[in-house]
């Protein structure tokens, strides 16, 4: 401490003659030097210093202010997704049951027209089993017409003869007569 005294002590003790020297005493010059250093620092660059401070502090809140809008803005987009996500699932539900709607009813639909086809070929099969059945009656009929009318003309042709055969014929005829007589 003594030496930092010594050297305040001495500035007062400079000559006058307008010499100047280095002062290798770095103890005594060190404060000095730093004091005035500060000083002129402190005097020069507080305006400086506190406009990067200022400067700092308002991009600070810019960016803090800005961080906010964006994070209200992702609140806000993320609140819209949600909704068109509530809508969308509510859609998708309605398609769902929907879907299951319209496959029950086409699913009865088409058990009912099978239904429907199945009647008309139960149908098309009893009639087509009865017109069979008529066919096979009128061939049967037509059969035994045949069979009694030539059992009906064996007959004739075995009983009559000439005479009785010439009579019929002559009678028919008579009866064409009369009947082409009274259409006329």
């Amino acid at each position: 401490m003594k030496n930092v005294t010594d050297s305040f002590v001495s500035l007062g003790h400079w000559p006058s003659a307008g010499s100047f020297g280095f002062n290798t005493d770095i103890l005594a010059t060190n404060p000095i030097n730093l004091s005035v250093v500060l000083g002129v620092l402190i005097f020069f660059g507080k305006g400086v210093l506190s406009d990067l401070l200022d400067n700092r502090r308002e991009r600070i809140l810019n960016t803090i202010r800005n961080s906010e809008e964006l994070r209200g803005g992702a609140i806000e987009q993320l609140e819209k997704a949600r909704a068109r996500l509530r809508k969308v699932e509510m859609e998708a539900d309605q398609f769902r049951v929907n879907g299951y709607s319209e496959i029950e009813q086409e699913k009865l639909n088409l058990i009912n027209s099978t239904y429907k086809i199945l009647e008309q070929l139960e149908n098309y099969k009893n009639e087509t089993i009865h017109f069979e059945q008529q066919r096979a009656i009128n061939q049967v009929r037509q059969r035994v017409f045949q069979q009694a009318l030539q059992g009906a003309l064996g007959t004739l042709n075995s009983s009559l003869n000439k005479e009785l055969h010439l009579r019929t014929i002559s009678a028919n005829i008579g009866l064409f007569g009369v009947m082409k007589e009274i259409t006329d």
